[in-house]
């Protein structure tokens, strides 16, 4: 996919029909991607777009700050001067605001679809433990499975945990280990016996095993929502 460039309100001709071409487009692409059910990197890189967007409406600093810089650092306090006047022409600004009122509506009915499929696959996937639980959390092992099952993937996950102004945040990072095909008699209980002999490191790795009610393509879909159903997971069981 062709990624919108993150100034492409602002960067090259100024034009609202320049500007509806470039977005029709760029949407266009996004939803054959969710029309595969293909959502990543294609809903972040919307969320993105849109939620610039809405700060732009509402913040002409932002645009202003958003003009591409293509000059000479010596000629800085001129770009300053030049972007500062292409701000307060009326002309640009009419044209600017005119494709931010063009662009939001449709990014938002595109995001729509794309969040509805999200919830689709969120709805439809089933998280549990294997084994005890154990004290530490924050690290381990899952497996993945998905619908139909034929393989069993392997992952292993690593939560952190980093601070925003007056909030907490927790990212995943996951390492795939293997994937394999788990026989009739074999159960995820064994299979965690398995990992704890392999991999010393872990010696009581917290483990869990997520599986897929609905088709949906891996790298795209299931393991970026597996993910965060992962640490939303962990994170109540903290």
């Amino acid at each position: 996919m062709k990624n919108l460039h993150p100034n492409w309100l602002t960067e090259g001709l100024i034009d609202f029909e320049y500007k509806q071409y470039m977005l029709l487009a760029y949407l266009q692409q996004v939803r054959q991607a969710f029309g595969h059910r293909k959502l990543y990197p294609f809903l972040a890189d919307l969320v993105f777009h849109y939620q610039n967007l809405l700060q732009i409406r509402q913040n002409k600093q932002l645009l202003y700050e958003n003009f591409p810089k293509r000059i000479s650092h010596a000629d800085f306090e001129k770009l300053k001067i030049v972007y500062q006047k292409i701000v307060d022409d009326d002309d640009a600004m009419r044209e600017i605001e005119e494709i931010v009122q063009f662009a939001i509506p449709r990014m938002a009915q595109t995001l729509a679809n794309g969040k509805e499929i999200y919830e689709e696959i969120e709805q439809n996937l089933a998280i549990n433990p294997v084994g005890l639980i154990p004290m530490h959390l924050s690290e381990g092992y899952f497996f993945l499975n998905e619908y139909p099952l034929s393989h069993t993937h392997l992952y292993r996950y690593q939560i952190t945990i980093f601070e925003h102004t007056d909030e907490k945040y927790r990212g995943i990072n996951t390492t795939f280990v293997e994937s394999f095909k788990k026989s009739v008699g074999e159960t995820y209980e064994s299979l965690k016996i398995s990992l704890i002999r392999r991999f010393r490191q872990l010696p009581n790795p917290a483990t869990f095993v997520i599986e897929a009610k609905v088709p949906c393509p891996l790298e795209e879909s299931l393991l970026p929502v597996a993910k965060r159903m992962l640490v939303r997971h962990v994170s109540q069981l903290a």
